[in-house]
């Protein structure tokens, strides 16, 4: 199964198209974003693997704005160890969802990962990308399920907080005042095709 979805950015005036591939044995995400943001243009394409759980055991993120390229890459071994460059990096020890500032789809890994029944609230610990300010940081937050397609989300550190509307899939349809979804497509199958000239 997938899901190809735009999602409009209000605070980060931006444009993401994201590609979901659901399969048996994980889920694949490919995304691009561009967008604007204090008088920055920005551009972020991210990669994210995770096992049938959605745990997750994959991130690549290439990011470009104000002149400067940002290049990561970690692995997980779903249970919230990380590596990079061959090297362990204990900071993130238990962090087993990754959240990227400048995109909805990084609440869809917690939010099917846990699996919330209604008014149950769990504490998780996140690795955040703040791209553009070119941070990379554990995080705590907080999830609580208050309806079938809503969940209460807190990122504990900024006291921030947002009732954020999701559908059947987990996938942001309303994040208020930084993002909407304005199409979803979504098909059984993927074609590729090569054409040489």
């Amino acid at each position: 199964m997938q899901f190809n979805t735009l999602w409009t950015g209000r605070e980060y005036y931006s444009l993401e198209n994201c590609l979901v591939e659901i399969t048996s044995s994980g889920v694949d995400i490919h995304s691009v974003i561009v967008g604007k943001y204090e008088s920055r243009i920005y551009r972020v394409d991210y990669h994210i693997k995770t096992n049938p759980d959605w745990e997750t055991q994959y991130v690549q993120i290439t990011s470009r704005h104000s002149n400067r390229e940002q290049y990561l890459r970690l692995h997980s071994d779903g249970a919230g160890n990380w590596i990079a460059d061959g090297k362990r990096i204990s900071q993130f020890d238990g962090c087993i969802d990754v959240d990227i500032a400048v995109t909805p789809f990084t609440n869809t890994l917690p939010i099917n990962r846990l699996r919330l029944n209604t008014n149950e609230t769990k504490h998780i610990r996140v690795i955040y990308f703040d791209l553009l300010q070119q941070q990379v940081r554990p995080a705590e937050q907080v999830y609580k399920r208050i309806s079938d397609w809503q969940y209460h989300y807190e990122n504990v550190p900024n006291d921030f907080e947002a009732d954020i509307t999701v559908d059947e899939n987990g996938l942001v349809v309303d994040y208020p005042s930084l993002f909407t979804r304005t199409e979803i497509i979504q098909s059984s199958y993927y074609c590729n095709v090569e054409q040489d000239f």
